[in-house]
């Protein structure tokens, strides 16, 4: 990443979208955050010359007309697409928007054919691996993190990154790749078979009860452990240990992880304190529903009643793999941060260090400095992105962020450079349309948060709206009276937490944080995915 390089959307005509790294990074990256991941992504190519994910103003975009370009080479229809991108990249793409394709022809694409079998390949066997990973994996970050910190001489960094940390990382993220198809594609198909067998209500109540006694999804792990801590129930430590690397910025590594504040814990259960919340009665709440649903289902479809339960607790089983492999990757990626930071210290750059590319630090801890050069530019374009609102999660054509900001008749939900559009062009002034995330419906006020840090806001009973969540904002769902999110689908954290807990939500707005603020008065139904607009603040 030499200056000015932030904005791949400038490559070509191409389709973007950040649904799928939406909910995982909701931070501008720093170079070193940014190319960790297109390194560690590098072998996840679908179309050869063409990286699969960009970088659009320090923020991670899929190119979806790779997508779109492949699926049309292989014969497949639109409407395939769009099942595949909502079921696993949790992307719902607007009615009639285009898609450009890629302009190779199906013949160039054969020789891509070993490659894509190959991929698929990894992700069956990471999922076949996935026990033994989990298992083993915090073990090894402990041991890892220990061998950073002994680490005397560059040398020793470099081989250890070569011998160690390179060949674990490339290898584990096949384990949250193969999860994620495995769980999703599964969970979709059932989903939208029972919507029409029984409806959305009892659909989202009899795919909902994630956690039974077989284990605990791994998104409501912290909040479940934190409430056993403030009973005594478990050990600080313990938690630490299993939770700590959990946070709000769990893919930019120059962020520190929640451990790595001694006062973090503290602060956690001071809130759960001013604030409390019973989890353990939503869940119960939650397993009553699906109990009622589950006999209304055999009732009306006996038939049917014994293979859809074995299905039913087959997509329980996947998404606590899914959720547990997402919850060890992150901390493999607390390991890159340790490694930056003992590389920071080491060439005496500090945290300098996050402004280098991968290839840079690896470069300077060699001997080769010339890549410092390039640090001031790319902190002064780095913070000046970082000022700017979250920015669209679907883009077409050239983006430029520093003029869509500037824009007061900005979209935040569509950019198409062939297209200009503007909130003011909606036919729906008193509605929003995303995807149902969680069957129910209820009225209240909005209480808008850009952030988790300031969930301390969030009255019980307000409805919360979000551009995205992630695991941090799972403390904040048990106030909430209901969930609204820009970026979201289905079988996204917001809508797989809210169900759990039995929250209504509604999820992939587009743009309810720009048209609603604090004090608005809306009515969610999450079942059809609709937030109506009663009164303004």
């Amino acid at each position: 990443m030499m200056d000015g390089e932030w904005n791949d959307s400038l490559t070509g005509d191409y389709l973007w979208s950040n649904v799928n790294f939406g909910e995982a990074v909701s931070d501008v990256m720093t170079p070193l955050a940014w190319t960790v991941l297109r390194f560690i992504l590098g072998e996840w190519v679908f179309l050869p010359g063409y990286h699969t994910c960009g970088n659009i103003g320090g923020r991670p975009y899929l190119n979806m007309s790779i997508f779109a370009t492949v699926f049309h080479a292989m014969g497949k229809s639109r409407q395939d697409l769009l099942h595949t991108v909502e079921s696993t990249l949790y992307m719902r793409l607007p009615e009639g928007m285009d898609i450009p394709l890629i302009p190779v022809s199906r013949w160039s694409l054969l020789p891509a054919l070993p490659h894509l079998i190959g991929m698929e390949i990894k992700q069956k066997r990471a999922v076949k691996s996935l026990p033994a990973y989990l298992a083993a994996n915090p073990a090894w970050c402990r041991r890892i993190r220990q061998q950073i910190q002994e680490m005397d001489t560059q040398a020793e960094l470099i081989s250890l990154w070569v011998e160690e940390i390179r060949p674990h990382v490339t290898g584990s993220v096949w384990a949250i790749l193969g999860s994620a198809s495995y769980s999703a594609d599964y969970a979709f198909q059932l989903r939208r078979e029972l919507r029409e067998l029984v409806g959305p209500d009892d659909a989202d109540a009899l795919i909902s009860n994630l956690s039974d006694s077989s284990g605990l999804l791994a998104s409501l792990g912290p909040v479940v452990g934190l409430a056993k801590v403030a009973r005594g129930e478990m050990d600080r430590a313990a938690y630490v240990e299993q939770y700590g690397h959990r946070g709000p910025h769990e893919f930019e590594l120059s962020i520190p992880r929640p451990a790595e504040d001694p006062d973090w814990l503290d602060g956690q259960l001071a809130r759960l304190t001013e604030s409390p919340v019973d989890v353990e009665a939503l869940l119960a709440k939650r397993r009553a529903g699906f109990d009622a649903a589950w006999q209304r289902f055999q009732v009306r479809h006996p038939r049917q009643a014994r293979a859809t339960r074995r299905r039913i607790d087959e997509v329980a089983r996947r998404a606590r793999l899914r959720e547990a492999a997402r919850s060890e990757y992150v901390r493999d990626r607390w390991i890159l941060r340790a490694f930056a930071l003992r590389a920071g210290e080491l060439t005496g750059l500090g945290g300098d260090i996050f402004f280098l590319t991968l290839d840079e630090v690896l470069d300077v801890l060699s001997g080769n400095e010339a890549a410092i050069n390039y640090i001031l530019a790319r902190q002064e374009a780095y913070h000046q992105y970082s000022a700017l609102p979250p920015y669209p999660s679907i883009i077409r054509g050239r983006f430029d962020p520093l003029q869509w900001a500037k824009d007061p008749n900005r979209r935040s939900d569509i950019f198409d450079s062939h297209a200009p559009t503007s909130d003011a062009d909606r036919v729906t002034p008193d509605a929003i349309a995303g995807s149902p995330g969680s069957a129910g419906r209820v009225e209240g006020v909005v209480r808008r948060l850009d952030r988790p840090e300031d969930g301390d806001r969030l009255q019980e009973g307000e409805i919360l709206v979000t551009v995205q969540t992630d695991i941090a904002w799972t403390l904040l769902f048990p106030r909430a009276a209901a969930i609204v999110t820009d970026v979201g689908a289905p079988l996204s954290h917001a809508a797989i937490v809210a169900r759990e807990l039995g929250i209504p939500a509604v999820v992939g707005c587009r743009n309810a944080t720009m048209r609603l603020q604090t004090g608005d008065w809306v009515r969610v139904d999450g079942g059809r995915g609709i937030v109506e607009i009663l009164g303004a603040s």
